[in-house]
């Protein structure tokens, strides 16, 4: 097996060997982008948030960030005071904003009954861990919670998009979720970038491989700003040529704003 050092130093050599590909690539979308795909962040522990934030930069790339207010390496959360520069930065980039429920709150199941009610877990606030009964109401108040703290600290309004944690839903939640204007977004199979996986049994080397071979135009790909169980970190060593490698095969990034899926839904609620 590989050692450390030897895939640290691949890592290296594929950006540096890719450090041309971003100029073209801007070059190729001042015509149009033929082979979109859209790069989503879920909120984590912000461990790798300003790496994130660098690397984007960089490689003048747009993407979409899905917050809750989530427990930090910072003794807070992902929405408080301490990291609000950092997200009102990413909306002066031009990045889209949306909501991921403000207390990462888990659908378990359905409730019987006429009036929509659901089983729900949250994983992050004062009542992390305790399983609730909540109204279509009172689901709608959370998911409504995080895109309006979005709103404030940014200073732009987020898309009237949400996505459930684990993206576990039904098709009653999704009802009660869109009757109150927001629409689910998911991710594609092959989006999956894996940084919530072990890295005992999958390796960044192994993820990078099976993301550049399987991604096709139109995926909707999914990593977190810091996920607190996995050992070796998937972004400091993967996005960036993650998006160079992509790049380099004519793919190019967009915000779900401009998701053929989404776009009309988005105009609709302005």
């Amino acid at each position: 097996m590989p050692s450390a050092s030897s895939r640290t130093g691949r890592t290296a050599a594929l950006v540096i060997a890719l450090a041309a590909v971003p100029a073209a690539w801007a070059q190729q979308q001042g015509a149009s982008c033929e082979k979109p795909v859209y790069l989503t962040f879920d909120t984590g522990h912000m461990g790798v948030a300003p790496l994130v934030a660098d690397v984007l930069k960089r490689q003048n790339v747009r993407v979409t960030f899905f917050a809750a207010a989530e427990r930090t390496q910072t003794d807070g959360d992902s929405l408080d005071s301490h990291w609000a520069p950092w997200w009102k930065a990413r909306a002066a980039e031009g990045n889209e904003f949306a909501s991921h429920t403000y207390d990462h709150a888990y659908w378990r199941g359905d409730l019987k009954g006429v009036e929509p009610s659901f089983r729900i877990k949250p994983s992050a606030g004062a009542l992390a861990g305790r399983e609730f009964t909540w109204s279509a109401a009172e689901y709608c108040a959370n998911i409504s919670k995080a895109s309006e703290r979005l709103a404030l600290i940014t200073g732009k309004k987020p898309l009237p998009l949400y996505r459930a944690p684990g993206g576990k839903t039904s098709p009653r939640l999704l009802a009660a979720a869109k009757a109150c204007g927001f629409e689910h977004v998911g991710w594609s199979p092959a989006g999956f970038l894996g940084d919530e996986l072990p890295s005992e049994k999958f390796s960044n080397e192994k993820l990078l491989a099976q993301a550049l071979e399987t991604i096709r135009p139109g995926d909707i790909l999914l990593a977190h700003l810091g996920i607190w169980s996995r050992k070796d970190p998937w972004a400091p060593a993967n996005l960036e040529p993650l998006i160079a490698g992509l790049k380099a095969k004519g793919f190019c990034f967009e915000t779900l704003r401009q998701h053929p899926q989404y776009r009309a839904w988005i105009a609709s609620h302005p």
